[in-house]
């Protein structure tokens, strides 16, 4: 995965925001914690996999795929206003049942929230990472998708979305 790629497309696009909803001065640091706890919410909503009660399959595999991106901008644009870039290469697998490794993406949210350091994002990324390898999708196809939903995301722009 090119991740200085993402994050000058990730940039260009919190620049555009910004200017577009003239946000500059504002601190959008919380605002942007909590749209990556809801995103991550959505994402397990779509996974079911704590769903104990249900016996519907899970979403689509290419629905999963786009709410995981979705979070991805988040942590990237995190990142960005932290002035914090991940460069680190997470292992291949979570070893955790797939809802711990959820749980543990939002305690590591939370703790970035709270510490704002460089270490607490790069353990982050890195669960975020463990979890969409968990979910069963390669660093290739997160980029692919991230860039697809990039681009949607300027559409929505074009139409004052």
């Amino acid at each position: 995965m090119d991740l200085s790629s993402l994050y000058s497309l990730q940039r260009q696009l919190d620049e555009r925001i910004e200017a577009q909803h003239r946000l500059q001065e504002e601190d959008l640091f919380d605002k942007k914690i909590l749209a990556l706890l809801v995103e991550i919410g959505e994402l397990a909503n779509e996974t079911r996999c704590f769903k104990f009660w249900s016996v519907k399959p899970p979403s689509p595999r290419e629905k999963v795929l786009e709410e995981y991106v979705d979070g991805l901008h988040f942590i990237l644009s995190l990142g960005l206003e932290s002035d914090f870039l991940y460069s680190e290469i997470p292992p291949q697998l979570a070893t955790l049942p797939l809802v711990e490794q959820f749980l543990v993406v939002f305690r590591a949210a939370d703790e970035f929230r709270k510490t704002k350091s460089r270490q607490s994002y790069n353990r982050l990324f890195t669960e975020y990472l463990l979890l969409g390898g968990q979910l069963g999708f390669s660093m290739e196809e997160i980029e692919q998708a991230y860039k697809q939903k990039n681009q949607v995301n300027h559409e929505r722009q074009n139409q004052n979305y």
